[in-house]
């Protein structure tokens, strides 16, 4: 047969007479292909007269049905699918590639059509017209294929009576039978299938449907049991093997046997290398595929010993993962943090920067490029970084959390309302939105608004997502509302009788039961939100202050520090128990440990808090400098940290700099959002010792409130004398200023006699 276009190339004149020799077969194939060619590069019109010339060729041989099928296709490629079917239906089950005919039918009519019901009734056909386990077995994908799983099942069995050594069926029926929810079942017919001693992969299949039901004991013991055999070289016995191995790996971690899990992934790991060696000669295809096995097994590996605090074994295998898969993001991103926690900031950085070179908007790499920048106290381009995100997606509310927490470090609280009100803008349903008051109640918090944050993180609180860090948070608000330094001596009398007053340890009690309660809506997940919620769960008790309670919780505290290595959380907790029971000498010891540690982003409010209570042990035992060091350390990490500008501000007075003083307080009530009478206070009594009156009288204003009363009438009383003086020099300033001293008459009268009044604010110059 002499086919256009085609013909053998060859230098010498004897290859040049001689003909090809092609089967019908491969002729068909050459001119399909043609065909296919032409309209992929856009020749429609060439295409089709080639398919025209096939049928002609082709036409009485056997070969004509596959010229019609895939004329059929050319048709579908126009949209003409009533023509592609009208060939279809013309191959009768006596003829050839009914079969196939047949599954293209039932593809127009699911995929072009959407008629599930004729979809079916093409695979019914075929088993009506060829019964044989294989059109059974068609017929079964296909009720699965539209969400039929009962009937699938019943068509399976039918074919596996046909071929009972089919082990490919009876996975078939397992799969459905899971499908259907019918799990009693699904293990009843696996263990059935399993006795019969040839369907032994089917163990697989019973393993995971185990786990998947919490059966863990049942299933370790199948997957022993697939396990216990001679050793084996063949490829797809030791693949099996692989698979098997970290299943079982997964079912140990499951029942809290660390230990016996990190084996079975060591010994998969041992049979993946053997298996990656066999399949490069046998199976080239399965390279990938195997390669990123192997990785997923080495990135288990690494974070057991990342869980363990095992930092530079988890390194050696995040990087043998990537040496099997260089582009597995996932394990970039795992090995990022990581580095982000040893403290390694330019490894983590350039991780990140492989990351974003390939997918510039990657959130997980932006935040913890942002990360570094916050570590290394560049607070600009961490801030941009997080900029770029949200600018993208002004509602993506985790990122927003994360920027929230960095300008609360870099001291711009004033603009975390721009960044909200973006979000507001973006979604019209934000109020209803839990990330959203998560983050409001997030902003709240920090600016020294603990009722109204409860109220948005209550909003939160039901969330999948959001939930359980809402939750956390009002408990920490319950249990401490005015951020104060638990366990702290320094400020422990400062509100003197109204601290011990009844009614705010009933109210204290109040909270504690109401933070008991939340405790109880949590339900941590991994081994380390057990620890979280075993700490919190007793910071509950030494919030009664009862002696009692304080051991019990400085017990489980212990037992914690000495099961997790330099776990700074629990270090911090038995450091504040200690202070509680009046044991501060091994406070001071717990919290110089922590004060060693490098900081980590993810301990961040441990350790300020670790750092400010020892700065409290120091200046109340009168180390004024040692304590200046630990407070600046907390400034350098969190700008906002009202306490610690506080701090600083009391030892300035102590040292009677009431100027210097006054700076600081001004810091701590700026930070504090105004809010804080304590702070108030401390800071109008600055004033007045640095003859700031006017200055002092103004916060006194702004501070009036019921639990301060030693404010409004110690500072009138004593700035008022002096207040006249300062008057006569304004009016006097007035003059050579050429503004009116009306003003300051009409606005100094009514404070001379301690009377409300506004802020004492000079007009500009030249003003009436």
């Amino acid at each position: 047969m002499s086919l256009p276009g085609v013909r053998r190339a060859g230098s010498s004149s004897k290859s040049k007479s001689k003909k090809i020799e092609l089967s019908p077969v491969d002729c068909v194939s050459v001119f399909l292909e043609l065909a296919e060619a032409l309209w992929l590069n856009g020749e429609q019109h060439e295409a089709a007269k080639i398919m025209q010339d096939a049928i002609i060729e082709f036409s009485g041989t056997p070969e004509e049905l596959r010229v019609t099928i895939a004329n059929a296709d050319l048709a579908l490629l126009r949209g003409d699918t009533e023509l592609a079917l009208s060939m279809l239906r013309n191959i009768t089950p006596e003829q050839p590639y009914y079969i196939q005919a047949k599954e293209k039918m039932a593809g127009i009519y699911l995929n072009h059509r959407k008629e599930k019901r004729l979809y079916a009734s093409c695979y019914r056909e075929m088993v009506e017209k060829l019964p044989s386990p294989h059109t059974y077995l068609l017929l079964g994908d296909a009720y699965m294929n539209i969400q039929e799983p009962e009937k699938a099942i019943e068509v399976y069995e039918c074919a596996l009576k046909k071929n009972p050594k089919d082990g490919a069926l009876a996975s078939k029926i397992g799969k459905a039978l899971v499908k259907t929810h019918n799990y009693g079942k699904a293990i009843n017919y696996y263990e059935a299938a399993l006795k019969t001693e040839q369907q032994n992969f089917l163990r697989y299949d019973l393993a995971e449907l185990l786990l998947k039901m919490k059966q863990y004991e049942l299933c370790e013991r199948v997957l022993h049991e697939s396990l216990a055999h001679e050793p084996v070289n063949e490829l797809p016995a030791l693949s099996d093997d692989c698979r098997y191995l970290v299943l079982l790996a997964k079912v140990q971690n499951k029942v809290d046997k660390k230990e016996e899990a990190l084996l079975s992934l060591q010994r998969a790991r041992d049979v993946q290398a053997k298996v990656l060696k066999r399949v490069q000669l046998e199976q080239p295809d399965a390279v990938p595929m195997q390669k990123q096995l192997a990785a997923e097994i080495c990135a288990e590996i690494a974070k057991y010993y990342t869980s363990q605090r095992g930092y530079e074994r988890a390194v050696k295998f995040y990087k043998e993962a990537l040496v099997y898969c260089e582009t597995d993001r996932k394990v970039m991103l795992e090995l990022a943090s990581l580095y982000l926690t040893l403290d390694e900031s330019d490894a983590c950085q350039e991780q990140c920067s492989i990351i974003l070179k390939n997918d510039q908007f990657n959130e997980d790499a932006t935040l913890m490029m942002a990360n570094i920048m916050l570590k290394k106290q560049d607070y600009e381009k961490a801030i941009f970084h997080f900029q770029q995100l949200l600018e993208r997606k002004p509602d993506n509310y985790q990122t927003l959390s994360h920027l929230i927490d960095l300008l609360r470090r870099a001291g711009k609280l004033e603009e975390i309302p721009r960044f909200l009100d973006m979000a507001e803008k973006h979604s019209p349903r934000h109020k209803f939105d839990p990330g959203f008051n998560y983050c409001k109640g997030l902003y709240l918090w920090y600016t020294g608004e603990p009722n109204d944050a409860l109220r948005h993180f209550n909003k939160a609180r039901k969330d999948n997502d959001w939930g359980q860090n809402a939750v956390y948070n009002m408990i920490e608000i319950y249990l401490n509302p005015d951020n104060e330094t638990r366990g702290g001596e320094v400020f422990d009398n400062l509100d003197g009788e109204i601290g011990n007053s009844t009614e705010k340890q009933e109210s204290e009690q109040v909270a504690v039961r109401t933070a008991e309660k939340l405790l109880k809506e949590i339900k941590p997940q991994t081994p380390g939100g057990h620890i979280q919620y075993r700490i919190l769960e007793n910071y509950c008790f030494l919030a009664t202050k009862q002696k009692a309670n304080v051991e019990k919780a400085l017990s489980v505290f212990t037992e914690i520090a000495n099961n997790e290595k330099d776990h700074v959380p629990a270090l911090l907790a038995m450091a504040t128990a200690y202070m509680m029971l009046k044991q501060t000498p091994r406070a001071r010891n717990q919290l110089k440990r922590i004060a060693k540690m490098n900081w980590s982003i993810a301990d961040a409010d441990e350790f300020e808090k670790s750092w400010l209570l020892l700065a409290d042990i120091y200046i109340h035992s009168g180390k004024n400098d040692m304590a200046r060091d630990l407070l600046e350390r907390c400034l350098n990490h969190n700008k906002s940290c009202c306490k610690a500008h506080e701090y600083l501000g009391y030892i300035l007075e102590k040292e009677q700099a009431f100027c210097d003083a006054t700076v600081k307080y001004e810091l701590a009530w700026k930070y504090g959002n105004r809010t804080n009478p304590t702070i108030g206070y401390k800071l109008a009594f600055n004033y007045l010792k640095a003859k700031r009156h006017v200055d002092a009288i103004d916060v006194c204003h702004k501070v009036r409130r019921p639990e301060c009363p030693q404010l409004m009438s110690f500072e009138l009383e004593e700035a008022s004398p002096s207040l006249k003086r300062c008057i006569e020099s304004a009016i006097m300033f007035c003059l050579d200023h050429s503004v009116s001293p009306l003003w300051i008459l009409t606005r100094g009268a009514p404070l001379c006699a301690g009377a409300a009044a506004g802020p004492l604010l000079l007009p500009e110059r030249g003003a009436p």
